[in-house]
């Protein structure tokens, strides 16, 4: 398993995959972990991840770096991804007590019925490269939280990011078994699905690696949470302000180099201010600087690897075939490194590659409509479902307008993103399940009904006489 710098083509360092004699020590330290740390009181589990993220603060320029070497966000964007990192550390160390305390259900009068949440034991989570940090730990946190023990099989792309996430949990004080990184193939991932010391599993990925693990954890009866792709559609009404959407509809698209589930991809413009916004776009996206992203100053840097650019380049391709106007970039940059520039693809076809696909890197397809209803039906016409943002001088219309939407995260004027506060996940083939905020850490555990009768000693007691003693003067 090698990892490489993207920007420069450099091999950075070469990783031995773990044998299956390793895996299996890995799998038996897990189940053995389980029990002494979901028996822990949940206060010491969140005091070791309030420590966690502290280090993670600490070391938030150490591991961006490294995350952009590996995977070639830009520098600013890869620690500011560490320090989110610490602030869903911080969220579950104050929150996670009150997510998981018992939910008392009023049912009979001399009964006390409530939930309780307990943890299942180990869960897998296999993760992708493109937030190498944050994906993870938006996992991690509350599932150790709940009292869960975690394996986590990351992107082969990424195998340092992986092994620094072991190591801030292990300087943090998770004991040893209770979370384990993998460094294996995706062709082992089914083995661990159906390993009986796995109790459930966690994907972020594409949309076939979702159905694949989905599938799996079906047929074994264990439980999962899918978060796959999306197209996400960025409404602009015709009472937008357009030079300052313009602005945040360019940070929607470039966000990670254009390379997130919930970048905005699919630009739904009223004909009203469609010119206007599409002149304004074009200057946003033109000024933006391309780069080596270790480079403070660089907007945009590379793809991750040089076959996912070709298949964005074919996508490009086929739009414009398929009818498009290429109104920005469209062609790799002729320098070391898989750069893409920021694309703007205008008068889109609705089936063109770019607008039944996902474009996973900078490039924005923009669509005209007449109205409103148009815009609604244009947004929801995808086989995706992740998030959607609506963009209007009236909040009040905003809202009413994403409820609409077919999917499971909406807002109005602002980018579609994920906070420790808010549930996170998708509908349609988005996934299902939910991630964040007391949705998220009760996806991974038991939610169990208990019933405690009252009185019935009592009325026993009654049923059976009190003046009947046994031999030895007691009551039967």
């Amino acid at each position: 398993m090698e990892s490489s710098n993207p920007a420069t083509g450099e091999s950075l360092e070469r990783y031995d995959e773990h044998t299956e004699a390793e895996v299996n020590e890995a799998l038996d330290a897990a189940a053995e972990a389980f029990p002494a740390w979901a028996e822990r009181p949940i206060q010491d589990r969140c005091r070791v991840l309030s420590r966690a993220a502290e280090l993670l603060s600490e070391r938030a320029d150490e591991y961006g770096r490294l995350m952009t070497r590996e995977m070639g966000k830009p520098v600013a964007a890869a620690r500011a991804e560490a320090e989110k990192c610490a602030w869903v550390c911080d969220y579950y160390a104050e929150r996670a007590p009150d997510h998981l305390s018992d939910e008392v259900i009023g049912t009979e009068p001399d009964a006390r019925t409530l939930v309780s949440h307990e943890p299942l034991g180990p869960v897998l989570a296999v993760m992708p490269w493109n937030f190498p940090f944050w994906q993870a730990f938006r996992f991690i946190a509350p599932a150790l939280a709940a009292g869960n023990v975690a394996l986590l099989k990351h992107a082969s792309n990424v195998p340092g990011c992986a092994l620094a996430i072991e190591e801030v949990l292990r300087d943090a004080g998770v004991p040893e078994g209770a979370f384990r990184t993998l460094l294996i193939g995706s062709d082992r991932v089914d083995g661990l699905i159906s390993d009986d010391r796995v109790r459930a599993v966690t994907i972020t990925g594409s949309e076939g690696a979702g159905r694949a693990v989905g599938e799996r954890a079906g047929g074994e009866v264990k439980p999962s949470v899918l978060e796959l792709g999306g197209s996400d559609p960025f409404v602009v009404l015709d009472d937008a302000p357009v030079e300052a959407t313009a602005g945040k509809a360019a940070d929607a698209r470039i966000k990670n180099n254009g390379q997130s589930c919930i970048a905005a991809k699919r630009f739904v413009v009223h004909t009203d201010v469609y010119d206007s916004f599409v002149d304004a776009f074009r200057r946003e996206l033109e000024a933006l600087t391309v780069g080596d992203p270790i480079d403070e100053d660089v907007d945009v840097g590379p793809q991750a690897r040089e076959d996912l650019m070709e298949d964005l380049h074919d996508q490009v391709e086929r739009s414009v075939e398929a009818g498009a106007t290429l109104a920005l970039g469209g062609e790799p940059l002729d320098r070391e490194g898989p750069y893409y520039p920021p694309t703007l693809l205008t008068d889109v076809p609705t089936d063109a590659a770019a607008a039944t696909e996902e474009t996973f890197g900078p490039v924005a397809a923009v669509f005209e409509v007449d109205d409103g209803g148009e815009a609604l039906a244009l947004a929801n016409d995808t086989d995706f479902g992740l998030g959607a943002s609506v963009w209007t001088g009236d909040p009040e219309r905003g809202e009413r307008f994403a409820r609409e939407f077919e999917a499971g995260c909406c807002f109005v004027n602002e980018p579609v993103k994920s906070d420790p506060r808010l549930p996170f996940g998708g509908v349609k083939n988005s996934g299902y399940g939910r991630e964040l905020s007391r949705d998220g850490i009760r996806e991974f555990v038991n939610r169990k009904t208990i019933w405690v009768q009252h009185g019935f000693h009592e009325e026993e007691e009654k049923e059976l006489g009190a003046g009947d003693p046994d031999d030895d003067g007691s009551v039967v």
